[in-house]
């Protein structure tokens, strides 16, 4: 199985002469960053409808064993609450996604502080997700004029999409919300808030998706050298097909289906107010990289 170990976005003007080097124009930014990371989130999909053409630029910009992880839009969860979002849904992934091919990784649904667990709104929007790059752009072809260059089709329709939910609200923490992912297979975020938000790190998926946004200050701090070394070994023991439980488990006695052949791990660094996250990324991915699995498509 596979680690990836990135950064969250990569157009910032302060990494500019600090992580980018003088001179570097602005369009070779995303291939500075991927000779040295093998992973990335675009997020300003979240932010608004992108175009399919720059989705196919930023994965011509790329090594073709990189992958994109794809935030999903804030119209879906912030704006609906993943409630009646079935044109949210077919709008995001007619905007570009899919022009990724085979670098599309897991889409990332980030939930609002303000919305708690309701099973069944949590139940619906799951069953809602589609599971193949097929799926996906036969969801897209329900699109609206509000997508400016439509892209509907896939030449793998059956190649598998995963996703990923991030919460940040305490109610959460209760088992049967982690059941109901585990039952879809999709995975839990384990986000790293520096207190700001619940930490729930259950496995529930195949694929384990982290998000460190700053170890003592939310966005800003940098991680230590021995906070590396704690995430490294967790992230192998999730690489291997391991669980281990914590203070975080919220079903500690309900463990996942077993993974003899390992799990998929993404790692996606959010600390970049001081240009801390892409350089915590390679050390991270250093400290990994010397026991874990090579790298392949998410």
């Amino acid at each position: 199985m596979a680690v990836r170990i990135g950064t969250s976005g990569w157009i910032y003007p302060p990494w500019r002469r600090v992580f980018y080097p003088e001179g570097l124009v602005q369009r070779r930014e995303l291939t500075y960053l991927a000779e040295r990371l093998d992973t990335v989130e675009i997020n300003g999909s979240f932010y608004s409808l992108q175009r399919a053409s720059s989705y196919r630029t930023w994965a011509e910009r790329t090594p073709d064993d990189f992958v994109f992880a794809v935030k999903g839009g804030r119209f879906v969860t912030h704006m609906k609450k993943l409630r009646g979002v079935e044109v949210g849904l077919a709008n995001f992934f007619a905007s570009g996604p899919l022009a990724l091919g085979p670098k599309l990784g897991p889409v990332l649904w980030q939930l609002p502080p303000n919305l708690g667990y309701d099973a069944a709104r949590i139940e619906d929007f799951l069953a809602l997700l589609p599971r193949t790059a097929g799926e996906a752009a036969a969801m897209a072809a329900g699109h609206t004029d509000k997508v400016p260059e439509p892209c509907t089709e896939t030449g793998e329709p059956n190649r598998p999409l995963r996703h990923a939910i991030e919460v940040r609200h305490a109610t959460f923490r209760d088992p049967g919300f982690v059941a109901q992912l585990r039952r879809y297979g999709v995975a839990l975020v384990v986000a790293d808030t520096a207190g700001t938000f619940p930490r729930l790190d259950d496995v529930t998926a195949d694929l384990v998706y982290v998000r460190l946004h700053g170890d003592t200050e939310l966005y800003a701090s940098g991680y230590t050298a021995a906070s590396l070394d704690r995430w490294a070994e967790r992230i192998r023991a999730w690489a291997a097909g391991n669980a281990p439980t914590s203070e975080d488990t919220v079903a500690p006695d309900d463990p996942p289906p077993a993974a003899p052949d390992g799990r998929d791990v993404v790692v996606y660094f959010d600390n970049d107010v001081k240009v801390h996250a892409p350089f915590d990324a390679m050390g991270l991915r250093e400290r990994v990289r010397s026991g874990a699995p090579s790298p392949r498509r998410s």
